[in-house]
């Protein structure tokens, strides 16, 4: 820690960065090589794959320490960089506020105290927010507020932040104009506290929805290596979200429209058409119901014993290896190999570990539908029940088999 705090976060983080950018391509060469039988023992029945899991699951240890140690000197390097996007905003706005209202002003030009109003404005919001990033410099700046539970930006605390500073910078320019004895006119104010209200409620809700369906199984979440600027449009696995694209961007629009609207006339605040009121509410209620739809509980559907070429039909027994198919055993986000070797599968009272079985580009167990596991032998003769608890930590319905003796 004290190497951050001595200004040497830059130097750090491009050096875990590429610590584990060399993990990872080495993990990946080593798992083709091991799917291609290179370097694997000769050991008898299920050893060998074993082996090959045991070697996959300790190397996946050594990335994830090391995404660990990025993702714990992202946030002292990143915080530098909301402190530059904020005063690099406010110089953009002492550049183009006056040209913006010479062009818009009724005399054409000189400088008013609506514009020193709007400057000065900036300038306190700017220093504001530089404290607030200074106090969570150890948790992203200004990021911090935005990032979940799950080590992900959220999407709706993003657009809330937004619709927050728009109308704080509002009120402020309005407050100091008055001071300054010009001409305020503060009714029309309604439409952009709606939309306000409407944002905030939204994130509170999904909020909510997230934890109201994460302890009752319904969604499972991973916690990121770190917070990327892809999470307000990506779901959890790093896929595009219709839901979350379409709600940034709408939000966005109308943030610029009020921005626009708040140059245009500064002694006022922003006034929104109700029309654009109405499409923000409908995109916040749309990504609320994605949010209500998305991510399924895990699930077990049948549990056979795993086919072998040749292999005459015969009864489960100790040694055999069995087939858990189902739906949601691996989480969103949780594909990585770290995440994988969480898997298990408990069989009576036995807790056994699902075997990493490499292929190139991936593996093929465990997969988000299918576990192939062994009955160990510490498992009784008789019906025993079956149950798989994800790498997210979520447990599936009871399956009941018959192990032969």
């Amino acid at each position: 820690m004290a190497v951050h705090e001595a200004g040497r976060c830059g130097g750090c983080t491009h050096e875990a960065r590429e610590e584990h950018r060399r993990e990872v391509a080495a993990f990946r060469a080593r798992r083709d090589r091991l799917a291609a039988g290179e370097g694997v023992p000769d050991l008898p029945g299920g050893a060998a794959r074993r082996w090959v899991s045991d070697q996959l699951a300790q190397h996946a240890r050594t990335v994830a320490e090391r995404g660990r140690a990025l993702g714990e000197v992202w946030p002292h390097a990143v915080w530098r960089g909301t402190l530059y996007a904020v005063w690099g905003t406010v110089a953009v706005l002492a550049a183009a506020v006056p040209g913006a209202y010479a062009l818009t002003a009724p005399d054409g030009g000189g400088w008013t105290g609506e514009r020193t109003a709007g400057l000065v404005a900036a300038t306190g919001m700017g220093a504001l927010l530089t404290v607030v990033a200074r106090v969570h410099r150890a948790y992203g700046g200004l990021l911090a507020p935005l990032i979940g539970e799950d080590n992900r930006l959220s999407t709706s605390r993003a657009v809330a932040a937004a619709w927050v500073l728009l109308t704080v910078y509002a009120a402020l320019h309005l407050t100091l104009q008055g001071a300054a004895g010009g001409a305020v006119r503060p009714a029309g104010g309604d439409r952009l506290l709606t939309v306000l209200a409407l944002v905030c409620a939204a994130a509170v809700a999904a909020r909510r929805i997230v934890t109201v369906r994460l302890l009752g199984q319904r969604v499972q979440k991973v916690r990121a290596e770190r917070p990327r600027a892809a999470d307000l449009l990506c779901d959890d696995a790093g896929r595009g979200s219709l839901a979350d694209a379409q709600y940034v961007l709408v939000s966005a629009f109308a943030v610029l429209f009020a921005a626009a609207r708040l140059v245009r006339r500064p002694g006022e605040p922003p006034e929104l058409p109700w029309a654009l009121v109405a499409l923000v509410a409908l995109s916040a209620a749309t990504y609320l119901a994605a949010k209500c739809a998305e991510g399924v509980r895990p699930v077990i559907l049948s549990v056979v014993r795993a086919p072998e070429a040749g292999a005459p039909d015969a009864p489960i027994r100790t040694g055999d290896d069995i087939e858990i198919r189902g739906a949601g055993f691996v989480p969103p986000g949780a594909a990585n190999p770290a995440h994988l070797t969480r898997t298990v599968v408990r069989i009576g009272p036995v807790h056994v570990q699902v075997p990493l079985v490499p292929a190139p580009g991936g593996f093929t167990n465990p997969t988000d539908t299918t576990l192939t596991v062994p009955v160990p032998a510490e498992v009784p003769p008789g019906w025993t029940d079956v149950q798989v608890v994800t790498a997210s930590g979520a447990v599936t319905n009871r399956v009941v088999i018959d192990v032969s003796a």
